[in-house]
This record gives C-alpha cells, sequence and structure tokens, in this order.
C-alpha cells in the first residue's frame, strides 16, 4: 500500500509538472515572438522539449507501476531508463536546433524587438523553473524515480539556459550589439547537448545493468556493520534497477555440517535484515554455499568442530570484493 501512495504521487507530481510545462513553453513563445531573439528562440526549443518529456515521464512512471506479468517477470521499472534516453536525445536535438538556428543568424544578421517585455516573461520563467525542477529533484531522490530527478535536472538546466538568455538580452538592450544574441545562442546549443547526452550516458547505464559502485558499497558497509560469524562469506552480489525497486543476487557461505532448515534460516534472516533497512521494494535471489576447507582461514566460528585450518584474517567486505566469485578464500 505504502508503495502505491508513493507512485501515486509520484504520477500526480509529474502531472503537474507537465501543466507547468505547457504555460512556461506558451510564455516562452510570447517572448520569442515579440523580440524575434535567437536566444529566446533556443530557450523556446529547450521547453518544447520540457513538455514532451513530462508527458513522456508520466507515462513511464504509470508503466512502472504496473505489477509484474507474464511476459515481464521483473515488472515494468525499466521504462524509467528507456523514457530518461528518449528525453536525453530529445534535448540534444533541440541544441542542434539552435546551434543551426544561431549559425545562420550570425551570419545573415536580425532585427530585435521589444526586448524590455521579453526580458521580464523569460525572467519570470527562470524562477518558476528553478523551484519547480529543486522540488522534483528532491522528491526524486526520496522515491527513488530516476523520471523524476532527470526531469528535476533537466528544468534546473533549462534555468541556466534562460538566465544565460536573461543576461543576453539585457546586454543586447544597452549596447545595441545584436550579434551578443547569436553568439549566446551557439554556447546555450552547446550546453544543452553537453546535458543530452549525459542523461542518455546514465539512462542507457541502467538499461545495460551497468554496476553501481555506490549502491555496492553502501550494501557492503551495512553488512560489515551487522555480519554474524555464522555467514562466513557474501560474495557475487549484484544489483540490478527496475524503475524505484532493486533486484539484489548474493551468495552467502554458511558452515557446510548446518541443516538444510538452520541454513534457510540464516539467509532468511540476511534478506529480511537488508529489507528492513531499505527505503526501496527490493527482490532477493540468494544462494547458499557450503563452506570449503580454504574457508577456514576467513571463518570467525569459534571452537569448530570441523575447523582444518586457522583463522588467518578477516574480510571486510566493500563494494568492490562482494561483487567479486568466491575468491575470498586464503590459503596458509
Amino acid at each position: 500500500m505504502k508503495t502505491n501512495k508513493k507512485t501515486n504521487s509520484n504520477i500526480a507530481f509529474q502531472k503537474w509538472i507537465a501543466t507547468i510545462g505547457i504555460i512556461l513553453f506558451v510564455g516562452k513563445l510570447i517572448a520569442w515572438k515579440l523580440t524575434n531573439s535567437d536566444a529566446v528562440f533556443s530557450d523556446a526549443m529547450e521547453s518544447i522539449v520540457n513538455v514532451i518529456s513530462a508527458f513522456l515521464g508520466l507515462y513511464s512512471l504509470y508503466l512502472a507501476s504496473k505489477p509484474r506479468d507474464e511476459n515481464h517477470p521483473y515488472g515494468h521499472g525499466k521504462v524509467e531508463f528507456v523514457t530518461s534516453a528518449i528525453e536525453g536525445s530529445l534535448i540534444s536535438i533541440a541544441g542542434i536546433m539552435i546551434i543551426y538556428e544561431g549559425t545562420n543568424s550570425l551570419i545573415s544578421g536580425k532585427v530585435l524587438d521589444k526586448l524590455n517585455i521579453g526580458i521580464w516573461i523569460i525572467a519570470a520563467t527562470a524562477v518558476i523553473n528553478y523551484i519547480i525542477g529543486y522540488i522534483s529533484i528532491q522528491k526524486g531522490k526520496r522515491e527513488n524515480s530516476i523520471v523524476l530527478i532527470s526531469s528535476g535536472k533537466h528544468l534546473q538546466s533549462d534555468t541556466i539556459t534562460t538566465l544565460g538568455v536573461v543576461v543576453s538580452l539585457v546586454l543586447v538592450y544597452f549596447t545595441d550589439l545584436v550579434w551578443i544574441d547569436s553568439v549566446v545562442a551557439l554556447i546555450l546549443g552547446v550546453y544543452i547537448i553537453t546535458i543530452g547526452y549525459k542523461i542518455i550516458r546514465k539512462s542507457l547505464s541502467g538499461i545495460m545493468d551497468e554496476a553501481d559502485p555506490e549502491l555496492l558499497n553502501k550494501l557492503a558497509t551495512f553488512l560489515n556493520k551487522n555480519r554474524k560469524e555464522e555467514w562466513i562469506d557474501v560474495h557475487n552480489v549484484k544489483i540490478q534497477q527496475f524503475g524505484s525497486r532493486l533486484h539484489i543476487d548474493a551468495h552467502l557461505t554458511l558452515p557446510w555440517y548446518f541443516e538444510l532448515r538452520t541454513a534457510h534460516d540464516e539467509m532468511e534472516e540476511l534478506i529480511k535484515l537488508i529489507a528492513k533497512n531499505t527505503d526501496r521494494s527490493v527482490e532477493f535471489n540468494f544462494h547458499m554455499d557450503d563452506c570449503k576447507p580454504t574457508s577456514c582461514a576467513i571463518c570467525q566460528i569459534e571452537n569448530c568442530p570441523v575447523r582444518q585450518q586457522n583463522f588467518l584474517k578477516k574480510i571486510e567486505w566493500n563494494g568492490e570484493n562482494i561483487s567479486q566469485p568466491d575468491k575470498h578464500t586464503l590459503k596458509n
């Protein structure tokens, strides 16, 4: 029920972002028509992307909230990475269009008009964009939603470009150097393309299940603080992200002489410990390994009845070694 409330809240918030995006786009479009400015055109183009991205994000949040089914055994959470990749592509395309228009204007020249009105309209959209972007990022972090974080970063990057537009309009207004407008548009075009690339890169890493060192290190630190001596080793850990949900695969090495029920209880205890200490929905797939003679060197069980080697050293788990196969055994 908690997850459903979060999902509904995220969808409602994304609807709000989409609505505000349309209003801001109309405002920038009016400013562009009034001023005939390339810099304002660049800002309006990015706002088109904002609107499209907001609706893509809305759809992805809806789809990601659907339960797993026969065709999607891991659920639909990966769609958030796909829509973020599309958003990044659209941002990059907008940047290319801005560079094209700016270059043409720089070569042919342009007449600007009504800059004073345009400055106030664009400045107002910058303030609104930044506030909404900040709220979206903070909510995305709380809900572990890449869509809301991506939308927020996009809105805040839009704020930076909008402030650049305001500065350029002010300079042109006081100096009559019209070429400043086109140069600023070119700079903003390059900046927007860079932002688009970063969003695409992050999305592809999620689609390709690229390892997340931060998540692995966080898990390893938690396990070190809560480890039991019966948990001889944890290894081969893999973490996949499906929207706001996680899937964790891992191997747990236990004493070979444990009865099946005892071993299973130890594994369940570890799983429940992790599940209770995370704010995400997590699916687990743990595998039990029996200890080998070489495991004695890292086994911390005192007075083990079947020990074959002396204890040599305690293995401190970290994000790197818990993700590796069973290579933690030591030899005398």
